[in-house]
């Protein structure tokens, strides 16, 4: 399986080709803008696009449809619902594919991946709290609170909604690797297939030490970094980073 991942239109989000390069068929996630960018990139990889796949249907993630259709009429659309975070969704979405190419149905799919959805384990750290005020998703007084006690929130996602959970302090390096230190409990019982480290901008010695625990403790089989889209990191600030898996 290869993935391709290119930023698309003006809020900067990232869209998904993913290749399975035997077959050379390919599904399209998130095309936010720019079709004939991502026409361009589909045709110079050489790839057949079976699916175009939309984690959910807010328009930075789907305005590019229309063209992409027109130029590709017999391409299906499947859309999901909004449960998890960005890439806990794109957990769900790879093994979808995997499943397109054991000859599934798109049925078939979507019962196997409606499965997998409660097991879908998405969470991250911010570094401040300012984002989160902004956005709405906390109050003037704990952003207040939170950068005068130097907090950092572990946040969930359930059910598409955020819930903060335990609160660590001190500086940020130290911060990530207690909270991915944390769930290690729960990384054991993950499915080995795969882990996703996302983040919305963190030093790369950060990213690098974070996939050298999660390396050491043999569990996965492949270890994928993705760097958080537009809308994510507007609504949690740079320096957020987060390990997302799918529960066994």
């Amino acid at each position: 399986m290869k993935v391709i991942t290119t930023v698309v239109g003006s809020l900067q989000t990232n869209c998904y080709l993913l290749i399975d390069e035997e077959t050379k068929c390919a599904a399209l996630i998130d095309p936010g803008d720019e079709a004939e960018k991502l026409l361009a990139l589909v045709e110079r990889e050489g790839v057949t696009l079976q699916y175009i796949l939309l984690t959910h249907g807010h328009r930075d993630h789907t305005l590019a449809v229309p063209a992409l259709k027109k130029a590709l009429p017999d391409v299906p659309v499947y859309i999901g619902e909004a449960d998890a975070h960005s890439t806990g969704i794109g957990l769900l979405v790879i093994e979808a594919a995997i499943l397109a190419q054991n000859n599934k149905t798109a049925a078939e799919i979507s019962v196997a991946v409606e499965s997998l959805k409660p097991y879908v384990r998405a969470s991250f750290v911010v570094d401040t709290l300012t984002y989160l005020h902004r956005g709405g998703r906390c109050s003037a007084i704990a952003a207040m609170a939170g950068g005068l006690l130097k907090l950092h929130p572990q946040i969930i996602v359930e059910h598409g909604a955020m819930k903060p959970t335990k609160k660590y302090r001190g500086k940020m390096d130290s911060v990530i690797l207690s909270y991915v230190k944390d769930m290690e409990p729960a990384l054991k019982h993950a499915r080995p297939d795969r882990v996703f480290i996302t983040h919305s901008g963190c030093e790369s010695t950060i990213i690098n030490a974070v996939r050298s625990y999660l390396e050491g403790l043999g569990i996965f089989r492949e270890i994928l970094e993705t760097r958080a889209g537009g809308v994510i990191s507007s609504h949690c600030g740079p320096g957020t980073l987060g390990v997302l898996f799918i529960e066994s």
